[in-house]
């Protein structure tokens, strides 16, 4: 059974244990969360589709740990004008493993 769906902006396709890397949620590793906006169930023989969301489904996961990603230098500068800026940006993720989908 696989579900889709919504958090951070961002739509993912998953199923029982999975392994996710999400933008940031406010919790601390080892915990539960439950993602609610399930836009779609999915079956070997049927699919169920929300408008917006399936009523009733839910995606249940672990929390792994909260980190951050791989540093993107970001460089911006203007020709002849002897402006030069570097910045790095590290994205924070939190990691998830599914547990279970509830349909």
């Amino acid at each position: 059974m696989h579900a889709i769906i919504e958090t951070g902006g961002k739509q993912y396709k998953v199923a029982e244990g999975d392994t996710l890397y999400i933008e940031k949620l406010n919790v601390e590793a080892g915990e539960t969360v439950t993602f609610d906006k399930v836009l779609a169930v999915l079956n070997d023989d049927s699919a169920k589709f929300g408008a917006p969301t399936v009523d009733g489904a839910s995606v249940t996961a672990n929390v792994v740990k909260n980190g951050k990603g791989k540093k993107v230098l970001v460089f911006k500068y203007k020709p002849k004008k002897n402006y030069r800026r570097r910045q790095g940006h590290r994205q924070p993720y939190t990691k998830v493993e599914i547990t279970k989908v509830n349909a």
